[in-house]
């Protein structure tokens, strides 16, 4: 249960601050004691502890061996010392967070598990998470997720040729879209690494290999020797489609069997290793329910604060009450890139927008606008225009096959990029100082 209700180990591994053991006053006061610093703020063995022990349940909930102590160590301390440093450079930027929206993400996390805010609250005491933390850690996952999302997603470009070459390899190889399941074990590389730092980093790829093929379990070296951010959970991509997948895993997992592991594979980031664990392959006609809507965004950020974007969305929907164009509304208004059509998205299928807005949408008439509407992009007015039956076999394909360019494409700059703040950071480990 309690891994369905961490978003990510980004959020198991942000820890509480600095505690100290009150004592008497002829007694020595026992301080708690810094285990590395991270540019001008420090990690305490607090936190340490504290990220350890979450990590530690997550991996018996899983059936994992865990690491040697100290490997695990190492491995939870790299997670927590790049998190920080991803954290301070949102706070550099200005990224934040408000209450409102941190309330709102974990009544949804509580939903998804079928649970009532005090039911959940009760969940997280048996779990020993004090709920001021568990709120913070949600608080820094959201934080990097909108750092990522201005950093790194909306830079992101898919050109029509790119998903053309896509659907012609498919059809080159006679088949429907595939879907691997992945596991991974990376093994980094500092970007400006010497030839010594390279060449002992591939040694610690091949010891790793040499261990699968000796018989270790493949999700139990992922959690000792892989430096990426999913090693805890055993290396695990989850589906994905070929698209969505680096180039250098997509050209070994065509030639694998399910359940092979890949020899050592060299990229910009370090070196690979992958395990093929199950693939599958669609490709039947689609007829859907489909819905043209426009609507009106106003944006929930930095500089817009909950109240303000409540109140700009409300005074729009009392103009439209009394007549005012949706589309002339939208043109000076709303925060997105249709805006310059009068907000019109377009013909819409399901799942193809958020589900708040998919839910919302769905209980509107041809030519009716909702009242003002939350989702995680801020606040919303939609109109729906009509409505009709399609056959969108096609359309879905470009559609998946560009979102799928996409995903992969942001997922290594992602990647890339994380790796550039952390080795730009001034790091001071002292786990082994006595």
């Amino acid at each position: 249960m309690y891994v369905r209700l961490i978003v990510s180990i980004a959020l198991a591994l942000c820890a509480a601050g600095v505690c100290a053991q009150p004592a008497k006053p002829s007694a020595v006061v026992s301080v708690d004691r810094v285990v590395a610093i991270v540019n001008d703020e420090a990690l305490t063995q607090y936190e340490l502890d504290d990220a350890r022990r979450i990590v530690q349940q997550q991996l018996r909930q899983q059936k994992v061996q865990p690491p040697a102590a100290d490997v695990l160590d190492k491995q939870v301390l790299e997670r927590l010392i790049t998190q920080r440093a991803l954290l301070q450079e949102a706070k550099e930027g200005g990224v934040k967070i408000d209450d409102s929206q941190v309330e709102r993400a974990i009544q949804r996390i509580a939903q998804e598990n079928k649970l009532s805010a005090e039911e959940f609250r009760k969940l997280l005491a048996q779990e020993n998470i004090p709920y001021t933390k568990y709120r913070d850690d949600i608080r820094n996952e959201m934080i990097v997720q909108r750092l990522r999302e201005r950093e790194v997603d909306s830079k992101v470009q898919v050109s029509d040729a790119e998903v053309d070459q896509y659907l012609a390899t498919l059809k080159a190889q006679n088949a429907g879209e595939t879907e691997y399941r992945l596991a991974h074990i990376l093994v980094s590389v500092p970007e400006q690494a010497s030839s010594d730092q390279i060449e002992s980093r591939r040694r610690r790829a091949e010891e790793a290999l040499r261990s699968i093929k000796s018989g270790a379990d493949f999700a139990q070296v992922a959690a000792a020797f892989s430096d990426a951010t999913d090693a805890l959970q055993g290396g695990s991509l989850g589906w994905r489609t070929g698209a969505r997948l680096p180039t250098v895993f997509a050209e070994a997992v065509r030639e694998q069997k399910v359940g092979t592991v890949s020899g050592v594979l060299r990229s910009a980031a370090g070196f690979h290793i992958v395990k093929l664990l199950e693939k599958r392959s669609h490709d039947e006609a689609t007829l859907v329910d489909q819905t043209h809507a426009r609507h009106i965004l106003v944006r929930v950020n930095e500089l817009t604060s909950e109240a303000e974007a409540k109140s700009k969305i409300e005074r729009m929907k009392d103009r439209l009450d009394t007549g005012a164009n949706f589309a002339d509304l939208a043109k000076l208004n709303s925060e997105d890139a249709s805006a310059a059509k009068g907000g019109d998205l377009g013909w819409l299928s399901a799942g193809d927008t958020v589900a708040e807005f998919d839910d919302a949408m769905k209980k509107l008439q041809p030519n009716q606008v909702s009242p003002p509407v939350r989702t995680s992009f801020g606040w919303h007015l939609i109109e729906v225009l009509e409505r009709r039956k399609q056959d969108v076999t096609i359309d879905r394909a470009r559609n998946e096959a560009q979102t799928a360019i996409r995903q992969r494409k942001a997922d290594e700059a992602f990647q890339d990029w994380v790796r550039q703040v952390r080795d730009k950071a001034f790091v001071e480990i002292r786990l082994d100082d006595k």
